[in-house]
């Protein structure tokens, strides 16, 4: 607020008898400065007669003190202010800090050797997630990184658990690689890719030619008009404009953008596979066929956004499971037939699957990805038919082959040893039968329906029945994911088209010409030649009208 100012208004007609002023009490620091004062006494020729009051003169002196500095209003509001003032000083001060730091780290993780370096990590990681097997119970681990021997000497199994390499990509160490890469890519859109495009859409006209002369392409049109070469340009396809005799045109704009494009996508690819592997359900199950699973039942969370659908109370009941064979007996494909029923058992959907050819209902998809051999339907002495459960017995190498066993009326249970008929198959086409000496008898189709005698029993082999094996999953990062990649594929494709600039300057009769493209430089100059060669030569009145004379001569 302003200094307060201490008038003093002396008429010079009237004699000044008496002047009071306030005296307040202010601190030592403020200091007095004492001024003389013009008076008007009456004289005797009753005209006004100056004089000047000393300082330190008598009381009948009359003295006006000024100061130098106005006097606090109050103590209490110089302290608001003075809190105030320091307040917006740290303020500030902290405004200043934290652009620093933003720009700091904006520079560390726009580097590009950084970049490269995360994504040889994921790369890495993603390699080592393809070699360890994944999603198995802890005592897989156990047995095939043991710590008393370890693999290539080091290598147990808390390398594997503890930072969570038995889910690799949903590991925090994945998952955090992908953040920090998200991060580098957005910070070099910032500091790098946008800045660039600011610029080249800017118009810069250049006026002086040797500017121009310095680019990568430069030519001289003499005898040629600017307007000419502009007009060339836009059936060029190029965008063009024109500030008095300087011209500016430029193509290829969507080249600048396309790297952040890139960025973009590849950002999508990323947040679509964190979503993936912490916002999805999965789950296996072997049904025999003719009976009923819940959904909800065997869908297990795989991460901490995973949330439950309305769907998952949804039914699945097996209606059929078939399998097809090559002519050398090999499976060739397995076929499950599904029914969905809601919660009031009516069937909302119904579709065949096999392996590659999934069913999707309500963000759900169930894969066909296994076979196997539940029970065996078999007549005995016309008695039957009994369901005998098929066993997997262990074998080495990838093949199949399940057991069954059929007691004998005739053998003794108290003894250790029952004996009955063992059955065999490798799968649901032919079983193998032996007697109760495990003596080879015979092969049946279950399709024959042809009867074998066996230890004096007639075994009838009715059905095999078979149970599919079935994955069912939601991921609701798969279409972020696609989306990504799809985008990623264009803004690849995108960033290849040149981004071409070009400047030129009317000098007189003429046209200088420079111009630079960021890629392609061969052709640029190439087409540059062939849109200059296009440009007509201007000729003057005097050169015309030569040349008619000559031709008439």
């Amino acid at each position: 607020m302003p200094s307060p100012t201490c008038y003093l208004l002396l008429n010079p007609s009237r004699t000044c008898h008496r002047l009071l002023l306030p005296s307040p009490r202010l601190p030592a620091r403020f200091a007095r400065l004492r001024v003389s004062c013009d008076v008007t006494p009456q004289g005797s020729d009753g005209g006004p007669k100056r004089g000047v009051i000393p300082t330190g003169a008598g009381k009948g002196k009359k003295q006006v003190v000024f100061f130098d500095a106005a006097p606090p209003v109050a103590q209490q509001g110089g302290e608001e202010e003075g809190k105030v003032e320091v307040q917006t000083k740290v303020d500030g001060a902290a405004l200043r800090f934290l652009r620093r730091a933003t720009k700091r780290t904006l520079s560390v993780l726009s580097n590009l050797p950084l970049a490269v370096a995360e994504m040889s990590a994921i790369a890495g990681l993603m390699a080592l997630g393809t070699v360890i097997d994944q999603g198995e119970a802890p005592s897989h681990y156990f047995e095939q990184f043991p710590e008393d021997n370890p693999v290539f000497g080091f290598i147990t199994w808390r390398w594997i658990l503890t930072p969570g390499f038995d889910h690799m990509f949903s590991s925090p160490v994945f998952l955090g690689l992908l953040a920090l890469l998200a991060a580098s890519l957005m910070a070099c859109t910032f500091t790098t890719q946008l800045p660039m495009v600011k610029v080249a859409k800017r118009w810069s006209f250049m006026s002086s030619g040797g500017s121009i002369k310095k680019q990568a392409f430069s030519e001289s049109l003499p005898r040629a008009s600017i307007q000419d070469l502009g007009v060339i340009l836009m059936g060029a396809g190029y965008e063009v404009f024109t500030k008095g005799p300087s011209l500016y045109a430029f193509k290829g704009l969507a080249g600048r953008y396309a790297p952040i494009g890139v960025h973009v996508a590849m950002i999508f690819v990323m947040a679509g596979a964190t979503l993936s592997a912490t916002g999805s359900f999965k789950g296996s199950v072997d049904v025999p066929q003719g009976l009923n699973f819940v959904i909800g039942d065997i869908m297990k969370p795989k991460g901490i956004f995973s949330v439950a659908p309305d769907v998952f109370n949804t039914e699945v009941h097996v209606n059929r499971f078939y399998m097809e064979y090559y002519d050398s007996g090999e499976v060739s494909q397995f076929y499950s037939n599904l029914s969905l029923l809601d919660l009031d058992g009516k069937e909302v959907m119904r579709r065949t699957i096999k392996v590659n050819d999934p069913l999707r209902y309500g963000g759900i998809t169930i894969y066909q990805t296994d076979w196997g051999f539940s029970a065996l339907q078999v007549k005995k002495n016309g008695e039957g038919p009994f369901n005998l459960a098929m066993a997997s017995l262990k074998q080495s190498g990838n093949k199949k082959l399940y057991g069954t066993f059929l007691p004998l009326e005739d053998s003794d249970p108290s003894k250790s040893s029952v004996k009955g008929i063992s059955m065999l198959a490798r799968d649901l086409q032919s079983i193998v039968l032996y007697d109760q000496d495990g003596k080879f008898v015979g092969v049946r189709r279950p399709s024959s329906k042809l009867p074998i005698e066996i230890n004096g029993n007639e075994i009838l082999i009715e059905d095999a029945i078979g149970s599919t094996g079935l994955d069912l999953k939601t991921d609701p990062g798969i279409p972020v994911v696609y989306a990504g990649f799809g985008a990623l594929m264009l803004t690849t494709c995108i960033s290849y088209l040149s981004h071409a600039q070009l400047w030129a300057l009317q000098d007189g009769t003429t046209v200088v010409v420079g111009g630079k493209s960021n890629r392609a430089k061969i052709e640029f100059s190439d087409e540059m030649n062939r849109l200059l060669n296009k440009v007509p030569e201007l000729i003057s009145v005097n050169e015309k009208t030569v040349d008619n004379k000559s031709s008439t001569a």
